[in-house]
């Protein structure tokens, strides 16, 4: 999908060669990532780690492995990576205050977490719950959690300034759960054109992506 492509191209900068992602789902971003001298995928979810484990059997250097925050497996504990990558996972969490410090431990001195969560409270509506999500993060608020497990922020953005609208109309306006398969297709269609965001000089998003390097 494009729309992960634009994603990716975000983060890209941040990432080094000893990465963990976490909630890796059936692993669309980590198509990115294949090239990393070490790579290990982990998700909570069984069925999503044998497809992980189908889809890159071939790549020795990925690992798949359980992992569930606030908790450090042992298939992951005692390990330590340079980066960590954790998109569109923390909201899911309920004590993400724990899991953040939690993380921290996974990471080298001087290693980044890379994160994307959704941002702006105010659109927090039906699609939300039906995805469970605890939360919506402000700038304020993630800087500050990020802060208070130890985290330096090395860098914040907001992201996809295009997604508000439908978030907002199909979420807090007609209440639905789901945004609908027509619409996700004709949005990740338009992706080149929503690149053009980081043109505009006032910036808000439906995400916020951070990079936290560990203290």
């Amino acid at each position: 999908m494009r729309y992960n492509a634009w994603m990716f191209d975000r983060i890209r900068a941040w990432i080094g060669s000893q990465v963990l992602e976490i909630g890796s789902g059936i692993g669309n971003l980590s198509a990115f990532l294949v090239d990393r001298e070490r790579l290990v995928l982990t998700d909570t979810r069984e069925e999503y780690l044998a497809r992980l484990r189908t889809r890159f059997a071939n790549h020795s250097n990925i690992a798949v492995a359980h992992l569930y925050l606030p908790h450090d497996d042992r298939a992951v504990g005692g390990q330590r990576f340079d980066t960590i990558i954790c998109l569109n996972v923390l909201e899911h969490v309920e004590d993400d205050i724990t899991s953040l410090a939690a993380v921290r431990k996974l990471l080298e001195p001087k290693g980044r977490l890379v994160l994307l969560v959704p941002a702006l409270p105010a659109l927090y509506g039906s699609i939300d719950r039906a995805l469970g999500h605890h939360r919506r993060y402000t700038r304020a608020d993630l800087i500050a959690k990020l802060e208070r497990t130890g985290f330096r922020l090395a860098h914040i953005e907001y992201f996809n300034l295009a997604g508000i609208p439908g978030w907002w109309w199909a979420g807090r306006v007609l209440q639905r759960q789901t945004i609908p398969a027509g619409s996700l297709k004709l949005y990740d269609t338009l992706v080149p054109v929503f690149r053009l965001e980081r043109l505009i000089p006032w910036r808000v998003g439906q995400s916020l992506i951070a990079v936290g390097e560990a203290a």
